[in-house]
């Protein structure tokens, strides 16, 4: 896969973007708020169907889903008590790509992309982490050691998601497809997916600690009522937009990770946050 792909695609169809721009000076304009992209965390949803073993992780019998992590799934040992962790070290993350499920996904994926990706990761989960823990530079007693391999991996197809917004009326029969095809709702199937397994060891000892899996598919007509009229504009704007670039449902993906993470671990050690 090239990266020049993209840029090709954006030139061959200017009018998409113009379209997904003047849908976001619609929105913004409703809105009235100058954060209108919102933080993405509603533009990927799990796809339970996609959860992926690739080895990396110890137990995948032992792992349920979680009532805070919106299809995460997840276990940790009984005794796992957080308090005892001050520090956190992020390890490098590693690629461990399983077979796709079916013939939408690539079977090649450029190096550098990867790095960029891994990168956004790891530096996502270090700033999530970093208000409530310090972050060590190498394992030890009191040190909490995040271990994650990204599992799955497929780019948006940018010219489909342009060829279909080029169809009048045709977001009505996108919007619907996603649950029409099992998928999460508001998803199409040229939308990009992002699968992670991620460990937890105690530092010191390298015990297993707790263990979880997710795998994420983009949004690109994502609706959140829960959130009020500025929400709303926020995810919608933010899912439509992404559904133009390869790789943003990805770090939508690892932002929404993040995030949950931190909030999660703070919750563990009575942390506020």
């Amino acid at each position: 896969m090239r990266k020049s792909a993209n840029v090709q695609a954006l030139t061959a169809w200017p009018n998409a973007v113009a379209v997904a721009l003047a849908a976001t000076a619609m929105l913004a304009g409703c809105a009235g708020d100058s954060s209108i992209m919102g933080d993405g965390a509603n533009v990927t949803a799990t796809d339970t169907k996609r959860m992926t073993q690739s080895g990396f992780l110890s137990d995948y019998a032992r792992l349920k889903p979680t009532a805070w992590g919106g299809g995460i799934e997840c276990w940790h040992t009984p005794t796992l008590d957080a308090k005892n962790y001050g520090q956190v070290l992020v390890s490098r993350i590693v690629v461990s790509l399983v077979p796709p499920t079916d013939q939408s996904g690539p079977q090649t994926i450029d190096p550098s992309d990867l790095k960029t990706l891994t990168d956004y990761f790891h530096g996502a989960l270090v700033t999530a982490l970093k208000p409530q823990m310090q972050i060590a530079q190498q394992a030890g007693p009191g040190v909490l050691v995040i271990r994650v391999a990204l599992t799955d991996l497929v780019p948006t197809k940018v010219t489909d998601s342009m060829a279909g917004t080029l169809i009048p009326y045709g977001f009505v029969v996108e919007a619907g497809s996603g649950a029409a095809t099992g998928r999460p709702a508001g998803s199409t199937p040229y939308m990009g997916e992002t699968g992670m397994e991620m460990q937890f060891r105690d530092g010191g000892t390298g015990a297993i600690l707790a263990e979880c899996r997710d795998t994420e598919i983009g949004r690109k007509y994502a609706a959140d009522v829960d959130s009020g009229t500025a929400g709303a504009a926020q995810t919608w704007a933010s899912g439509y937009l992404n559904s133009f670039q390869a790789w943003s449902y990805a770090k939508d993906a690892f932002d929404k990770w993040s995030l949950l993470l931190a909030r999660r671990v703070a919750e563990l050690r009575g942390v506020k946050q």
